[in-house]
């Protein structure tokens, strides 16, 4: 999986900008500095720092919380295992967020295979079951964006949640910077219609939560 990781998006990060303050950046990039060295005590800081923005990530696509902290883990273990190609020089939230990402994938493709093989083609809804009210804030934006179709759903929980440019998002997905902005506009069109009102997204989160 290293490899497989090392090929794609997390082997070449661009130089990105992303919410959140300058110092905080360099703060969190310091970190995953000293964790290259050797200093576990940087790992535990930064985990504190990221545990929640990784966590929300999750929990905007698994099936219930416990899925996403599993996922969670996950992505810290592979963060591990990937330490070594982070340049520190840039931004770690989109290399973090592309980790989680690669990890989500990757678990979606191993539950299909598993249920191609287990379960009947009537019974395969389940794998989109939810427990919707522990996913986000907001059980009704929660429902919302579980009706949106993924394509849609990601760059706007990306964009609109967590606070990631554009050019972020085209980075992790491999699509153009206007392409990804074209679908989450598509997808806050579809958030309004079907609310029936105005969306209102929850503000983006702050990575040392």
């Amino acid at each position: 999986m290293q490899d497989r990781l090392g090929r794609g998006v997390l082997r070449r990060p661009r130089r990105v900008s992303v919410t959140g303050s300058d110092e905080n950046e360099q703060a969190l990039s310091t970190l995953m500095a000293r964790y290259q060295a050797g200093e576990v005590e940087a790992f535990e800081e930064l985990y504190r720092r990221t545990r929640a923005l990784v966590q929300r990530y999750h929990r905007a696509f698994a099936a219930d919380s416990a899925q996403a902290l599993d996922l969670a883990q996950e992505t810290y273990l592979q963060l591990h295992r990937s330490r070594r190609l982070y340049d520190p020089r840039l931004p770690l939230r989109p290399w973090l967020l592309a980790i989680a990402r690669h990890v989500r994938l990757m678990a979606a493709r191993t539950l299909r295979r598993r249920l191609s093989r287990e379960v009947a083609l009537g019974e395969r809804d389940v794998e989109h079951t939810a427990n919707l009210a522990s996913l986000l804030d907001s059980a009704i934006l929660t429902q919302a964006l579980e009706r949106i179709p993924e394509r849609y759903r990601e760059p706007v929980v990306l964009h609109h949640l967590f606070g990631l440019s554009f050019r972020d998002i085209a980075g992790m997905v491999g699509r153009s910077e206007g392409g990804a902005r074209v679908r989450a506009s598509r997808g806050m069109a579809a958030l309004r219609q079907i609310l029936g009102r105005s969306v209102k997204l929850p503000a983006a989160q702050k990575s040392d939560d």
